[in-house]
């Protein structure tokens, strides 16, 4: 007997197909125009995108304690904080879809001219072309790094994203349809909820500094009062390659104009003249979210059930601001929160 051939049964007939051994799963399918914008946490704590508006081919390593990463261009160039907008787009999907009870997925399909609405990118045959090299980066960047998320590791170079099709065009050439897939490291935090609410204000800022500050800030101040950081220390967390007497002129023109027009979403910015900078928040975030990770994912699940209608992540914030006011820390968080919803419910009905 062939013990290499596989058993059939008598008469049975093979399958002409061979097995699909790339299985892809099904694609999310990006509908919901208002959602609201969220950004993973790891690339708001450590430089991963570049600053400058030309094409930047340095291979980067960032250290900071025990975690590090290495950044490797390809022949297009680093991604940028520009480029950031595509994956800031499905992360925000992927999370309201998640607060709706629907089941995400790594594999994502999204009309081209939506993601430019959303992240208020020029439009015409020049954004299409801006975009479409926004691709290119994205894929061709690589990482290696410790850092972990979603409880995992990843240690091995990956992409930031793994792949991208452009599935149809209009007649003119323009993008209609794109298909990607996020890479490990991006959907490791999307379902661990490693990811922080960003105001939308932020994709009108045209600095790539002012972004990278505004990122940091919103990672480290969240709803403190103010939060401060010595210009080095935000030198070295932002990653900018300017000198450090070029950086602190930066920094102070952004200063200065947010003293002027109060540009810079949700914080005012100032550095002071022992060179520290400080973030002052302006009044409660126009969205207020948490480290979601402090829940277990099945909460908000069954938070939805104790108050039908409403939405668990302001429900969330609520909640977390009148423990505040109130100076509770609950012991079981979880079960706390589900009977907040409840109260909640109860007193309002539905919305």
């Amino acid at each position: 007997m062939d013990m290499t051939a596989p058993h059939r049964p008598h008469g049975a007939v093979p399958n002409p197909l061979d097995p699909d051994r790339y299985p892809q799963g099904d694609f999310f399918v990006c509908d919901i125009l208002d959602a609201t914008p969220k950004g993973d946490m790891a690339p708001m704590e450590h430089p991963i995108f570049s600053l400058s508006t030309r094409p930047d081919t340095r291979r980067l390593r960032y250290e900071n304690g025990r975690n590090w990463i290495e950044v490797r261009p390809s022949d297009a160039g680093l991604a940028t904080i520009h480029d950031r907008d595509v994956l800031i787009f499905c992360i925000s999907q992927l999370v309201a879809a998640m607060n709706e009870g629907r089941e995400p997925s790594r594999y994502v399909r999204f009309n081209a001219a939506d993601l430019m609405r959303a992240t208020n990118r020029a439009g015409g045959g020049a954004g299409y072309e801006r975009l479409q090299a926004a691709f290119l980066r994205l894929q061709g960047t690589q990482i290696v790094t410790n850092i972990v998320t979603g409880g995992e590791e990843v240690t091995s170079a990956f992409s930031l994203i793994d792949q991208v099709k452009i599935i149809r065009r209009t007649q003119g050439g323009r993008m209609v349809e794109v298909e990607a897939k996020l890479s490990d490291w991006t959907w490791n935090a999307i379902r661990a909820h490693e990811v922080l609410t960003l105001h939308r204000d932020y994709f009108r800022l045209r600095k790539p500094l002012e972004r990278r500050i505004y990122e940091i800030a919103r990672k480290h101040c969240g709803m403190q009062t103010d939060w401060r950081i010595s210009l080095t220390k935000l030198h070295l967390k932002v990653g900018s390659t300017s000198e450090l007497r070029v950086f602190r002129q930066q920094v102070g023109r952004i200063a200065e104009a947010d003293a002027a027009h109060a540009h810079m979403p949700d914080y005012a910015v100032e550095l002071t003249e022992t060179d520290m900078v400080v973030f002052r928040l302006r009044r409660e975030p126009a969205v207020f979210d948490v480290e979601v990770g402090r829940l277990m994912p099945e909460t908000y699940q069954e938070a939805r059930a104790y108050a039908p209608g409403w939405d668990v992540r302001h429900l969330e914030a609520e909640w977390r601001r009148w423990c505040e006011a109130e100076e509770i820390e609950p012991r079981n968080p979880d079960r706390h929160y589900l009977k907040f919803c409840t109260s909640w419910s109860e007193k309002r009905g539905r919305p």
